[in-house]
């Protein structure tokens, strides 16, 4: 998983942000918790939302793990 490329949108006008892992869209995140699960199942078994928050394995665009509303 640490050579995938993992990238987080900006949010949508009605809230929520892509997320991305290397070609696949994985869906809507509406949260911090939301995106932790998602990453989980792709793989980051034992990841828990701080560790998801912190990582540097993520690109963050227009805003980091605390903005998920436009």
């Amino acid at each position: 998983m640490s050579e995938r490329r993992v990238i987080v949108y900006p949010p949508s006008a009605t809230g929520g942000r892509t997320v991305r892992i290397d070609d696949r869209i994985l869906g809507t995140a509406y949260s911090l918790h939301d995106l932790t699960v998602f990453l989980q199942n792709a793989g980051l078994t034992g990841w828990d939302e701080l560790d998801v928050a912190e990582s540097g394995l993520i690109e963050w665009h227009e805003g980091g793990p605390e903005v998920w509303e436009p």
